[in-house]
């Protein structure tokens, strides 16, 4: 749940009892200047036109009314905001991952909070925090503070909102008690809880009704919030369910073991994973549409832990592979110089990052717009990251030796135009790599160093012969990962002037304007200030001076200025344009990009 807001400055907190209405709300909104006097006229024809069920503002809402101040459209939560200020209460946009829903259950029935629109979001050992939209109707408070034992704080919140998460809280609270009491407290074989098997012997079902529906909730629920990972994770007295949202965890929901370890087994039931297992890692995947109708790929991962398997899911965004260069976060300049890279016959490409970085989503957006039907794109992966119907994808299955160096060797069979790599690992696919391109192919890649010139030195760490790096590198493209600034909520950043900037990219220099932002956090972006996240990007390509100082000893300093010559920005210069734009802050790009030498 967000902070709590202050109320919106109202002229004096109304004295109203009883269901709102709304004449009464359109004659407040005039009297408070809020509309004007012929706006008020021009709704109360409108809405006489209609008779709706609808809460009152939702109708007000929907008829579009323009606030007198600046001409803008009325939406539900400016006047839901307003509201609150009228009503001396606080102003609440409730938000999912904060609300503890087996507490929310516990404190009331579904049927009491329908009956009185009403939805508690907070509850402490000495206070309940409940949202309404009807601020004026308390004659549930007295019940609801004797049967919790605990005083209620109201909190004025949109009726939708209030509909909604009624619904979707007590509902996922009962199949979550149903599948508790199906199951008992069956825990699986934790670490420190070995003693305690042979206790009950009454397991939870996969399949049992309550189970499939609270993993139906958990994939819906984390495709609504933008989750790009699901992290369920065994601990010693309950499960913990936690999202990871641009780039950072939040704990989304907690649950007894028993109903944790069925809804394990669920999930890998339905990513033909061993369900039995539960001794060694496992991987698995699973297709499945959101709310919109879209597929979603899911990749699984089990591991053994000291209190149970824990699982990981990575959500791959269905438009992950179709994204342009633009939308990656590619500059005008670094954007020409990849094309050109791309579209060369033969040779190789590396992407280098640590992990998390999008070297995946990179590689995947430009072998699609290379992919036409007058070429094989042919890939190994460990594993297969989306499944993109354009490519021949192939899985290394290690317990069968078959890795990337077997595989490598059987596509070359397979008549490629051009191949991807998961990952160079080691000297013998390295060496396979490097023979694919000098017989005719297109080879990218994926590397672990901290920037582009470093690649070249890995290799040759690796044991691939500096003459031969020389024969059939084409570049190196080193990435990382920034938060980008909530759109909604930032506000200019006076302080960020272009001295600053260039003392942090020193001894470049930024030129143009700065128009730097700083967080601000709305509800929106949950009050962190951010939302999405984009590519930075330093791209290197190989050119003869380049090649010149790739010796068997060479110097990674003079390898940087040389590549820096030839037209690479490095990491830290790229994300301080992004900050002169206003995309992202110094602190992001400080904390995600390696220091300049």
């Amino acid at each position: 749940m967000n902070a709590v807001s202050p109320p919106v400055p109202a002229p004096a907190p109304s004295r109203h009892e009883g269901p709102l209405d709304l004449r009464l709300l359109i004659g407040w909104l005039a009297t408070d200047g809020v509309i004007s006097p012929h706006e008020a006229q021009r709704t109360i024809a409108r809405c006489a036109q209609a008779e709706s069920r609808q809460a009152p503002l939702v109708r007000l809402a929907n008829v579009a009314m323009t606030r007198e101040r600046d001409g803008k459209p009325l939406d539900l939560e400016m006047l839901t905001e307003w509201l609150a200020g009228r009503a001396g209460l606080s102003y609440l946009r409730i938000d999912p991952l904060k609300v503890d829903v087996g507490k929310v259950a516990d404190t009331m029935s579904a049927a009491y909070a329908e009956r009185h629109k009403v939805l508690p979001v907070q509850v402490t050992p000495s206070e309940v925090v409940v949202a309404t939209a009807e601020p004026f109707l308390v004659d549930w408070v007295s019940e609801v503070e004797r049967q919790s034992r605990r005083s209620v704080r109201r909190v004025v919140a949109n009726p939708t909102d209030i509909q909604r998460y009624t619904a979707e809280f007590f509902a996922l609270a009962k199949s979550v008690r149903a599948a508790q009491k199906a199951g008992g407290n069956a825990g699986g074989a934790s670490f420190e809880q070995l003693v305690e098997l042979g206790k009950s012997n009454k397991q939870l079902d996969a399949n049992d009704q309550s189970v499939v529906q609270v993993v139906d909730w958990l994939w819906q629920y984390a495709f609504d919030q933008r989750a790009s990972d699901i992290h369920l994770e065994p601990r010693r007295d309950q499960g913990v369910i936690r999202f990871r949202i641009d780039g950072v965890l939040h704990p989304a929901y907690q649950m007894p073991m028993g109903v944790m370890n069925a809804m394990v087994a669920r999930i890998k039931l339905l990513g033909r994973m061993d369900v039995v297992e539960k001794r060694r890692p496992l991987d698995g995947r699973i297709k499945t549409r959101n709310m919109r109708g879209d597929e979603v790929e899911m990749r699984l991962s089990t591991l053994p832990t000291a209190f149970g398997e824990k699982m990981v899911m990575r959500i791959f965004d269905p438009d992950t592979a179709v994204k342009d260069l633009d939308a990656l976060g590619f500059s005008q300049h670094d954007a020409k110089r990849w094309e050109q890279l791309v579209t060369r016959p033969h040779g190789i490409v590396l992407v280098t990052g640590p992990t998390g970085s999008g070297k995946t989503t990179t590689l995947y957006s430009t072998l699609k717009r290379v992919a036409t039907e007058q070429v094989n794109v042919s890939t190994i992966e460990d594993p297969i990251e989306m499944i993109e119907p354009s490519f021949n994808q192939t899985q290394v299955q290690p317990q069968l030796d078959f890795g990337f160096t077997e595989g490598l060797r059987a596509l070359m069979r397979q008549d490629p135009d051009i191949i991807m790599v998961g990952e160079i690992r080691d000297l013998a696919t390295a060496e396979m790599a490097v023979q694919s391109a000098l017989t005719g192919h297109l080879v990218f890649s994926t590397l672990h160093t901290n920037d582009a010139p470093s690649a070249i030195t890995r290799l040759m760490e690796l044991g691939v012969p500096s003459y031969l790096i020389n024969a059939v590198m084409l570049g190196v493209l080193a990435q990382r990962l920034v938060r980008t600034l909530c759109p909604l909520c930032k506000q200019p950043d006076e302080s960020v002037t272009r001295e600053k900037l260039a003392a942090f990219v020193a001894p470049w220099q930024i030129t143009g304007s700065v128009r730097a932002y700083k967080p601000v956090g709305c509800v929106d972006c949950r009050m962190t200030g951010y939302m999405g996240r984009m590519g930075l990007y330093e791209l290197l390509s190989l050119s003869e001076d380049f090649k010149a100082r790739i010796t068997k000893e060479p110097n990674l300093a003079a390898l940087r200025r040389q590549a820096v010559a030839d037209g690479m920005r490095p990491l830290r210069l790229a994300g301080a344009l992004r900050v002169a734009e206003g995309v992202t802050t110094i602190e992001e790009v400080l904390s995600a990009t390696p220091p300049l030498e």
